[in-house]
């Protein structure tokens, strides 16, 4: 039977529900695991080798092909939680992909909450949009915006709303107890800086104005979640925890996100990340990113009569011919691994030699592997070049070199049998929308690189030009957004004895 077609038989008991998901009459309800989650820890050696667990709850897989029989969750690395695994006489307790989606979607409050959904875009969330998006927010100086955004999830209710150290809105929605808690986030900042004229534009259904799809929307499609939940009266099993996360953009370098797993206890179990301009596209690798400025510094002096002085323009070109002729077969197969020099500058006259010489330089790849091999070929390349300038020198100081991290974001990707992911194909596909998985650099980057079960959706509408002055973002079916959220979050809270 077709998903949607179950789904929207809400009145039909859970039992008849599951057992037309299986297909077959002889199907017995399976004996589920009565017992809280029996903890251990475990150490990793090496980065990346993140353990999975055993069966200790019902997860689900990412493909109707692959069997649902492993719950990744963990925590931070070198200090991993687990479930134990399940008694030796207790019956597998693995369901079909997309069960609790459909468990969830089949709740009368959570069908009524997914039905209202579009009414609230039409005006309530459209006048937050604005209002959020007018309120300047560079990377690391959001308090304003923060402050607001605090407010208006005041306002809600049903919420513990806070103001973090770094920055963050936090407010908690507590659940009944004994589910996983789920961090649902939006970053708040935009890569423009203050002075930049915010002020939103309408025609018809496009608004634009820097800064309104990425992310002030994502923003919002969080304030319509934590409204449907509250009006509606939906419960969870675990806490779902509402954030607006400071310095996502550029220099922030995740710098919220960071803050808020930075200690073993910080007890997030599951994240969803809401910064995607397409809504069926889901998120489940996290592209990693280097970014260095590296400056060459010597002597410097007249062209003519100081010649033979190390020169820093001359060990900074050689440097990086090296480096892209070292790099380039990297990037030419397997897992795709980038790399760009995006600045550079120095010098303060054509007959002068040049006392420093700098470039900005950007490496990326979704295999930590590969991003620390280019980051390796990178710093043997401009050693090599200085150290071969300054044995060729024939007078003054010898060249020296800075460098600077301009930030680094963790690669990573989910398992490829990840309920979370599982969960948010099915939450699509009961939209009508068929899930098209990606890679990306977000908030989920974190949680993702440290083994927690993470994925990035979309915000609900649609978002152009992007980081540009004519950012703009359509009001083509909104709701999506939002809709799909709340079912992810509802059914990744679901305590392990559920489904």
């Amino acid at each position: 039977m077709h998903w949607p077609m179950i789904v929207r038989n809400a009145a039909r008991p859970a039992l008849w529900l599951l057992t037309a998901m299986l297909g077959s009459a002889a199907w017995s309800a399976p004996v589920l695991p009565t017992g809280g989650l029996h903890l251990r820890q475990v150490s990793i050696a090496a980065q990346g080798s993140l353990p999975s667990a055993g069966s200790a709850g019902l997860e689900t897989a990412s493909s109707p092909h692959v069997p649902a029989t492993k719950d990744h969750e963990s925590g931070i690395r070198h200090q991993i939680i687990l479930p134990a695994p399940a008694p030796a006489a207790s019956v597998s307790t693995a369901l079909p992909p997309g069960t609790a989606v459909a468990l969830t979607a089949s709740r009368p409050e959570v069908a009524a909450a997914l039905a209202e959904a579009p009414r609230l875009e039409a005006e309530w969330a459209v006048q937050r949009l604005v209002t959020l998006t007018e309120i300047p927010a560079p990377p690391l100086e959001e308090a304003a915006r923060a402050s607001a955004y605090a407010q208006m999830l005041r306002e809600i209710g049903g919420l513990d709303v806070s103001i973090d150290a770094a920055g963050n809105v936090l407010a908690r929605r507590a659940g009944r107890g004994g589910g996983p808690t789920v961090l649902l986030a939006a970053h708040l900042d935009t890569v423009f800086p203050h002075g930049t004229d915010l002020t939103v534009r309408r025609d018809g259904n496009r608004y634009i104005a820097p800064g309104i799809g990425d992310n002030s929307r994502g923003l919002v499609s969080l304030l319509v979640v934590a409204r449907l939940m509250q009006e509606h009266g939906i419960e969870t099993d675990g806490d779902i925890v509402f954030a607006g996360t400071a310095g996502e953009e550029g220099i922030g370098n995740l710098a919220g996100m960071r803050h808020l797993f930075a200690s073993a206890d910080h007890g997030f179990d599951r994240v969803i990340a809401v910064d995607g301009g397409e809504i069926g596209r889901i998120v489940t690798t996290a592209v990693g990113s280097n970014r260095y400025r590296v400056m060459i510094k010597g002597p410097g002096g007249h062209s003519y009569g100081a010649f033979g002085t190390a020169n820093p323009h001359h060990a900074l070109a050689a440097g990086l011919s090296r480096f892209v002729a070292l790099a380039t077969p990297v990037t030419q197969e397997g897992i795709k691994s980038t790399f760009s020099v995006a600045r550079l500058g120095g010098g303060t006259g054509v007959n002068v030699i040049p006392s420093e010489s700098w470039f900005e330089i950007d490496l990326r790849s979704a295999d930590a592997a590969r991003l620390e091999t280019l980051d390796t070929l990178l710093h043997q390349s401009i050693a090599e070049a200085v150290e071969a300038t300054n044995a060729a020198s024939t007078r003054g100081e010898k060249l020296t070199v800075e460098w600077t991290n301009l930030g680094q974001r963790p690669a990573g990707t989910n398992p490829p049998d990840a309920p979370i992911v599982a969960d948010a194909m099915a939450a699509l596909r009961h939209l009508s929308i068929e899930p098209e998985l990606a890679e990306a650099s977000t908030d989920a980057n974190v949680p993702i690189a440290l083994g927690i079960p993470a994925v990035t959706i979309g915000r609900g509408g649609r978002s152009n030009h992007a980081h540009a002055l004519e950012e703009e973002w359509i009001a083509d079916q909104p709701w999506l957004g939002p809709q799909l959220a709340l079912l992810l979050a509802i059914a990744r809270s679901q305590a392990p004895t559920r489904p």
